[in-house]
């Protein structure tokens, strides 16, 4: 029968920082005894960048210059060649999680374009107030077909710890058409490349409704939202990629108008 080995870290949300010890065991399972070559164990960590499909052919530098970016690399060795006997055999293991040089220990994310593999921030909360009326938006092209409206509110910060919800509330004081949904849609920002160029791609990823039909004027609505475990991370900021996430306040109105207000966050992890 075939040996299984598994790697069992003690800390059970396996979450560790800079400069502390990552300790756990090695498990060698078998029926019968393994000759055996030695153990070592080796930890790594690398920052791996790619365009996206629309990118490609955009910025071949970008292939050339941009490797995976090491932030960790240890080797220790942990049993001499030998025999393992039949059974469960565990070999324990401790070592230090030091970068190399003045690299930073980025918290471990999986993005589309950007996976890294944590730091701490100072927060200063910014609070946003907003007022939006077909006369402040943007990027629109026939600004007299669109009703009449008037949308205020605020967010309670734009500073964001991310394991905390945004709040906020908005009140919509008028609106000659009918309002058919609120949602607020939450943005991931990741631009990568070098000095001849980069590369920038928005996902949705999360849409979350908050109000649903024609709401009543003046009726204050809520916006909470929780940031997605697995889908954000403190915002980043490198010489050669960015995370950034951003938020946006959609409201939908009879017949087909889509009305977007966007807002930047900032996320950090205390």
């Amino acid at each position: 029968m075939a040996t299984a080995l598994d790697i069992k870290v003690k800390r059970a949300n396996k979450v560790y920082h800079a400069g502390e010890m990552l300790s756990g065991v090695v498990v060698v399972s078998g029926k019968d005894s393994v000759q055996h070559q030695g153990v070592s164990l080796t930890v790594e960590g690398t920052v791996n960048l790619q365009l996206s499909a629309k990118s490609v052919g955009v910025f071949e530098a970008f292939y050339n210059s941009v490797k995976p970016i090491q932030i960790i690399n240890s080797t220790i060795e942990m049993v001499k060649p030998g025999k393992f006997p039949s059974g469960k055999t565990e070999i324990p293991f401790e070592f230090p999680l030091h970068v190399k040089g003045n690299r930073v220990l980025y918290e471990t994310y999986h993005g589309v374009f950007v996976n890294i593999q944590p730091q701490k921030r100072k927060l200063t909360p910014s609070p946003v107030a907003f007022t939006v009326t077909p006369e402040t938006l943007q990027n629109v092209k026939e600004r007299a077909l669109l009703p009449k409206f008037l949308i205020r509110g605020h967010l309670n910060s734009t500073n964001c710890v991310i394991t905390q919800p945004l709040t906020g509330e908005l009140v919509v004081e008028s609106s000659e058409a009918a309002i058919k949904s609120i949602e607020l849609q939450l943005v991931r920002v990741e631009t990568c490349g070098c000095a001849e160029g980069y590369a920038r791609d928005a996902t949705e990823i999360q849409n979350i409704q908050i109000a649903d039909g024609d709401v009543c004027r003046g009726l204050s609505v809520p916006i909470y939202m929780v940031f997605p475990r697995l889908f954000t991370c403190p915002t980043l900021e490198t010489t050669n990629f960015k995370v950034e996430f951003e938020v946006n306040i959609v409201v939908l109105l009879h017949p087909e108008h889509l009305i977007t207000e966007n807002f930047p966050l900032k996320l950090c992890r205390m």
